[in-house]
């Protein structure tokens, strides 16, 4: 199985035994909505021969998307890079900015960053992003009639893995951005015929 289309409703743990998760890094996030529900937007086609998979946004996936962009503004010390905001899951890119040699903050790679790190780990953030986007989707359900969700907005947990280079950094931006492209094939997708 690809690492980056993993099978995200399994419950056992994909977390790295020993890793510390608030070590500076790029994390490569899924996080789903309970039970699949499709919330945030529709995977539409144009019309004519080159017409492609594209997602549209409702006004909650739209919030979601703001949220994101905030993560660096609400907790500095941590950074974000690709976001595809999906019917009912999202594929985000983390990074927890580490410190330099010179006390200077830094992104993986040695690239300069204002802010000196706040000692989240990434379930810490991951967490936080869930908390500020329910809280918001509900005040969305209660406020502007959005669809209701039932129990929870996402799933308990969410899939992670650790980005180890600048290739693999490349290579998961490139899946993030084209997986609207995907979605007929995606294991998230209700009408997903396995």
């Amino acid at each position: 199985m690809n690492s980056l289309n993993p099978q995200i409703n399994q419950r056992h743990s994909v977390r790295l035994k020993k890793y510390d998760y608030s070590s500076a890094g790029a994390y490569f996030v899924t996080i789903c909505t309970q039970n699949r529900e499709c919330l945030f937007g529709n995977i539409c086609v144009g019309a004519g021969p080159r017409a492609c998979p594209e997602m549209v946004l409702l006004d909650a996936g739209r919030m979601i998307t703001s949220v994101w962009q905030q993560i660096p503004s609400h907790y500095p010390g941590n950074d974000i890079d690709e976001l595809v905001v999906m019917p009912n899951h999202i594929h985000g890119i983390i990074i927890i900015v580490g410190t330099s040699k010179n006390g200077q903050s830094e992104l993986p790679g040695g690239r300069p960053q204002g802010v000196a790190p706040t000692g989240l780990s990434l379930s810490d953030v991951v967490h936080r992003f869930k908390t500020m986007t329910t809280k918001q989707y509900t005040d969305g359900v209660k406020q502007s009639g959005w669809q209701p969700y039932y129990g929870k907005l996402w799933q308990r947990s969410y899939y992670e893995h650790v980005i180890r280079d600048e290739d693999e950094l490349s290579e998961v931006r490139q899946y993030i951005s084209t997986n609207p492209l995907k979605w007929a094939l995606d294991r998230e997708n209700p009408e997903y015929r396995r």
